[in-house]
């Protein structure tokens, strides 16, 4: 006999079914009482995959993956402008997109106040490296897209670092190589690279961005409280950073040119 309940025009479930249990959801400590940071030190960074030149299709593009922040860029051009104007630097766009998986919670497939967002911070921290001079009535578009995310510090410091390796794999000439890196603070200490729940947990956060190869800064992002010398000390270890990431891009790009 039928079941009195029974849908034909869905497929039914079964009667048990048990919630997902996702590994290190519990591995962040409480920090208003004083315990260490879990997995890591507070100078430490996530290691980093980089690869270079994944997307056939673009003149230039990178992969990163830095633990559970993963995002994939892509450059076009240099090419015409559409605009009728003449302009005698080059234009840089950048549009950054969420997958609907890459958060906690299902994202809609539309640009929201965050995409903005994080896109004006890359294309900031871009801009002062890319010879936009030499490039006349000309844009070069830079598309990310945030496969999965583990924090808006992160995917703004790693999108910059994918985005930078991405103009460098397309051959723009550019002053140097841009790298980022977040840090928030908890409590006294300074954790570099923060999760997004370490960064739910901190008082403040900061964002840099710069040029090791120069020793110059282009970008300097700030939310939450901080003290101007905590400010300072953020901007310090960061910086510190800058030639391990630095490295890390330069490899990946050469092994792309020795394969291609």
């Amino acid at each position: 006999m039928a079941q009195n309940n029974f849908d034909r025009r869905r497929i039914n479930g079964p009667e048990e079914s048990f919630p997902p249990v996702f590994e290190g959801e519990d591995d962040i400590p409480d920090t208003l009482s004083g315990k260490p940071r879990a997995g890591r030190n507070p100078g430490d960074i996530r290691p980093i995959f980089l690869k270079a030149g994944l997307i056939s299709q673009a003149n230039g593009s990178a992969y990163i993956e830095t633990a559970r922040t993963k995002i994939a860029c892509a450059v076009y051009g240099p090419r015409q402008s559409k605009t009728t104007v003449y302009s005698e630097n080059g234009r840089l766009n950048v549009e950054v997109k969420f997958t609907p998986f890459s958060c906690t919670r299902r994202r809609a497939p539309i640009r929201d106040a965050e995409d903005r967002s994080v896109a004006a911070q890359i294309q900031q921290a871009l801009l002062p490296a890319v010879r936009l001079d030499l490039l006349p009535k000309s844009t070069i578009d830079i598309f990310v897209t945030i496969i999965e995310n583990d924090g808006i510090e992160g995917c703004i410091a790693s999108g910059s670092v994918a985005a930078s390796a991405a103009l460098a794999d397309a051959g723009i000439e550019m002053l140097g190589l841009v790298m980022s890196c977040a840090a928030s603070t908890l409590g006294k200490e300074i954790w570099l690279d923060p999760t997004e729940k370490e960064a739910q947990a901190a008082s403040g956060s900061l964002i840099l961005a710069g040029m090791p190869a120069l020793d110059t800064i282009t970008s300097v992002w700030q939310s939450g409280r901080m003290t101007p010398a905590q400010a300072i000390q953020c901007m310090e270890v960061c910086q510190e950073r800058f030639v391990d990431i630095h490295s890390i891009v330069a490899q990946a790009l050469l092994d792309n040119a020795q394969v291609t």
